[in-house]
């Protein structure tokens, strides 16, 4: 599967300008890729919650270009204020996509994006930023084309998208739960894009809660792409791969039985073997910092003493999510209030839940007057 196609170009007089707007969510791994190979395919499966809040807002504006370039013309704005940084990563992302739509270079963009979140709150803004974009590109193939047969075409094309600008990301364009990467576990499971497992969900995970504590707001001191790179010389890589494979089956089985200690305790194993596979890279580094252990020690105590199924991830960071089910939400709240917050920063947390997934949404009229 590639979408190559080099008959999608456009008789620019012909196109009018307008704007396509998504809401694209953030996702947490429940059992983690690191690691990959060739144009950004994974070395293991994974299987991820789409969150609902954590999300980001995108509006893709298009013209005409005035004069055809090799390159890609695009203007991104962050939350109102250009960034050029962003730009420049969005523009390599449209040019890598030039063989799926060599019309991209016909056109004149800007994007505005903003997060739902702080942008340095640990949460997954490549995931819910560049899945949006995708959205948005399909939605755009569309409009100046032809629909795609039906909806799983359009998630299916979009997912592929994404995941070229950011693994993860393949995982947010569906709701519910995703799996990307390819495992006998799950029926038409790839590693060029993610499929939904939504209807598998029981009950009791449909309505997970995950808040997200913000132990720090600090740029990480090695890029989750670094630490994909540094998988390759990983002694621990291969048997890494063998296991994470095994557990995506088992987290399937444990999501479609409903089994909250069992997905508590691959939950927390893949949380701890993320960051170990971190120390034992050459270079070595660590991104846990000492209140991360503090809130997993106070945890770990507090579920002894009430029985209470929460758990706990990480992602590439020092922040800790909380998954529990809706059934202990109040004493759960309670207790991050009173007794988790003196360790994150600025006594931040962000409440979350697994969500239905990527919106299209009207055009706000603001950003066009600009």
């Amino acid at each position: 599967m590639t979408y190559e196609n080099s008959g999608l170009t456009l008789v620019t007089d012909e196109v009018s300008p307008g704007a396509i707007r998504w809401r694209s969510p953030s996702n947490i791994a429940l059992v983690k890729y690191w690691g990959k190979h060739g144009d950004q395919l994974p070395q293991n499966a994974s299987v991820s919650f789409t969150l609902d809040s954590a999300a980001t807002d995108t509006t893709l504006h298009y013209q005409a270009r005035e004069r055809l370039g090799d390159g890609i013309d695009l203007t991104l704005y962050f939350e109102g204020e250009e960034r050029q940084d962003f730009g420049a990563r969005t523009r390599t992302f449209f040019q890598r996509l030039l063989p799926v739509y060599p019309f991209l270079r016909q056109l004149s963009f800007r994007v505005d994006t903003q997060n739902s979140f702080p942008h340095s709150a640990g949460i997954a803004s490549s995931a819910s930023g560049m899945s949006a974009l995708a959205l948005c590109l399909v939605s755009l193939e569309e409009a100046l084309f032809e629909p795609l047969p039906d909806r799983e075409a359009f998630l299916t094309k979009a997912s592929y998208l994404a995941r070229l600008g950011s693994g993860s990301a393949s995982r947010s364009v569906y709701g519910s739960a995703a799996v990307w990467g390819k495992t006998d576990a799950c029926s038409g499971s790839s590693d060029e894009h993610a499929v939904s497992v939504a209807d598998i969900l029981h009950p009791v995970f449909q309505t997970y809660h995950d808040d997200i504590l913000l132990v720090s707001r600090s740029e990480k001191s090695v890029s989750s792409r670094a630490g994909h790179g540094l998988m390759e010389q990983n002694p621990y890589a291969p048997p890494r791969y063998a296991q994470a494979n095994r557990r995506v089956a088992e987290m399937l089985g444990v999501l479609k039985e409903g089994d909250t200690e069992k997905f508590g305790q691959i939950l927390e194993s893949e949380a701890l073997t993320l960051h170990a596979l971190m120390m034992s890279s050459q270079p070595y580094y660590t991104l846990i910092e000492p209140n991360t252990l503090h809130v997993i020690q106070r945890l770990q105590q507090y579920r002894s003493e009430t029985g209470h199924p929460v758990h706990f991830t990480l992602d590439a960071g020092p922040n800790v999510h909380l998954l529990y089910p809706d059934s202990v939400a109040e004493p759960v709240k309670g207790f991050i209030r009173e007794h988790l917050l003196p360790y994150c920063e600025d006594r931040l947390y962000l409440a979350d839940r697994v969500g239905k997934g990527p919106q299209q949404l009207e055009v706000n009229t603001t950003t066009l007057a600009r």
